[in-house]
């Protein structure tokens, strides 16, 4: 009798505590900045690599460098997709829109060994520094899939997002700024075709 006369009780607590939790994730994808415009022309044909990235970089969260060395993660910024991915798609889509080529894409994409060269990135850095700076450094080189091997090209760019920023600050300008960023990189490959 005292365990039914328990029952709504321990109903009642129990409606208050599992009530639904709000979701508060926010999922961020990379985009192409170069401007689009009709691409129709099928050379330089390039697969582009998934880029190597270090370990703390690779994962779910937003990553952001703090000082004295410290790795800030936000759990409720994630990525959409794997960052290399991103990377690759974007890269690939500025490329294209600079080339006026269709034929650059991410390897993955490629139906069979199609292409002339293979661009590799390996990217040491790619995060706002403790000043809400994002940087961009890394390596990439230009392979043709027959020829010599080519030696990696450094490149470093750094910029400073639109509207105040801590390390995790507002996030829609720290894409934006990682947008302009490959762009950048991409503009610099395109000189190299």
């Amino acid at each position: 009798m005292k365990t039914i006369a328990l029952f709504p009780v321990l109903l009642a607590a129990s409606c208050g505590v599992l009530t639904p939790v709000k979701d508060v994730t926010v999922n961020h994808v990379l985009d192409a900045t170069v401007p689009a415009r009709q691409v129709t022309g099928s050379s330089p044909a390039i697969a582009i690599a998934r880029p190597s990235l270090p370990g703390y970089l690779d994962r779910q969260q937003l990553v952001s460098r703090g000082g004295d060395g410290r790795i800030l993660m936000n759990s409720y910024q994630l990525w959409a997709e794997p960052l290399d991915t991103g990377i690759s798609r974007v890269t690939a889509l500025n490329l294209g829109r600079l080339a006026n080529s269709l034929n650059i894409q991410p390897v993955e994409t490629f139906v069979t060994l199609d292409y002339e060269s293979l661009l590799e990135i390996r990217i040491s850095r790619f995060e706002p520094d403790a000043a809400g700076n994002v940087v961009l450094e890394c390596t990439w080189k230009l392979q043709p899939v027959s020829g010599r091997v080519t030696s990696p090209r450094t490149f470093h760019t750094v910029i400073q997002p639109a509207g105040p920023q801590d390390a995790m600050g507002p996030q829609a300008g720290r894409i934006a700024a990682m947008n302009e960023a490959l762009a950048r990189l991409a503009r610099e490959i395109s000189r190299a075709l």
